[in-house]
């Protein structure tokens, strides 16, 4: 019966019991459908856009839409407890898929839950809403060119004066050329990049390479002596890696809750399966004109090249291909190697000013 029919018989009808069927007919004719179908796309390490179908009836209707976002941590079933108060955003309704952007600190790689719901708000103020939709699972991407150009530009503000260097070098134990030399014919093959550094640097678990230093010492201007990798070192002539064959990348500037801090470059010849996917992936750097690992072509017949790297931070050199023992040499270094603090999948610290960017840790 319509409700205007129902108030001319409102004579017949005691005033509460009236107050209550009014109430209740106008609660079923805007009862909001659960937003069912949902959709996400375009989604970046820090943003998202969200979509879902409605009824036409509530497309019409709805004034606002409530979003519930949090990691994927768990298996709570009642997640979403409280059906009729917002949990976390509160967004005008807009046409859809709409954007989700700055609301929270999303963090690139990783796992989140995300549930809709859509609302009419009423007169009094209060929402009259639906149905909380199904949880719906994504993944935030890695940094984009943009955000690994804001790192680099941090990078930069740390990296110091650039001192000469000779050799890259790779300190490991006995057992680890021994493994080279009879399991893989002398190569030191590529492995996986680990997990370490900025979470959201596109090299972690996607770029393979092998792992090099370059940092000398202030007074003597050769590696340091001891190394907590262990008391060999490969040691090959910067020239062999470094040349003009070979481009130069940045992939991530962190520290692990230290005053000291990392920066981590790949070095990939040109036209190699690294240097494509560095290409589209990583900034390029100039390899005569950056703060952090130079090289300058000799000028003069007889003339060495030229060398360097950044003098305040320590840098992770990823060399994209298989580099063979015969290429350079493997010496016995002096001193302690007490393992120290290993960088394998270390995590950032996402409180350091320093090396962190807003979009992320």
């Amino acid at each position: 019966m319509p409700i205007t029919s129902l108030l001319q018989c409102y004579n017949l009808i005691p005033s509460d019991l009236l107050f209550l069927l009014v109430q209740q007919l106008t609660t079923m004719e805007t009862a909001l459908s659960t937003p069912h179908n949902i959709q996400i796309c375009e989604v970046t390490c820090d943003s998202f856009r969200i979509g879902w179908d409605m009824t036409p009836e509530d497309t019409a209707k709805a004034t606002h839409f409530f979003i519930d976002l949090s990691r994927k941590e768990g298996g709570d079933p009642n997640r979403f407890k409280h059906r009729d108060v917002p949990t976390k955003l509160v967004a005008k309704a807009v046409p859809l898929p709409m954007a989700v952007r700055g609301h929270w600190f999303l963090s690139p790689r990783t796992e989140y839950c995300v549930a809709v719901q859509t609302a009419v708000r009423q007169a009094d103020g209060e929402y009259l809403v639906s149905e909380w939709s199904r949880v719906i699972e994504f993944c935030t991407g890695d940094y984009a060119m943009d955000h690994l150009k804001q790192l680099l530009g941090k990078a930069k503000g740390s990296a110091g004066r650039l001192l000469k260097f000779s050799v890259f070098y790779r300190n490991q134990h006995p057992d680890y050329f021994q493994y080279v030399r009879t399991e893989c014919g002398g190569l030191m093959r590529p492995a996986m990049k680990d997990n370490s550094g900025s979470h959201g640097s596109p090299i972690n678990s996607k770029l393979q390479g092998v792992f090099l230093s370059c940092n000398t010492e202030f007074d003597t201007g050769l590696p340091p002596n001891d190394s907590p990798y262990g008391p060999l070192r490969f040691q090959i002539p910067a020239g062999n890696l470094l040349n003009r064959n070979t481009n130069l990348y940045f992939a991530d500037f962190y520290c692990m809750y230290t005053a000291y801090h990392y920066v981590v470059l790949v070095l990939a010849p040109a036209g190699s399966e690294g240097d494509n996917f560095c290409h589209s992936s990583l900034p390029l750097l100039d390899l005569t004109a950056n703060p952090f690992l130079t090289y300058i072509p000799s000028q003069r017949q007889g003339e060495e090249s030229l060398f360097c790297h950044a003098s305040d931070v320590i840098l992770e050199v990823l060399y994209t291909e298989p580099i063979h023992l015969e290429q350079g040499s493997v010496v016995k270094i002096s001193g302690h190697h007490q393992m120290s603090q290993t960088t394998a999948n270390a995590k950032k610290d996402p409180s350091c000013k320093v090396c962190n960017i807003s979009v992320g840790r």
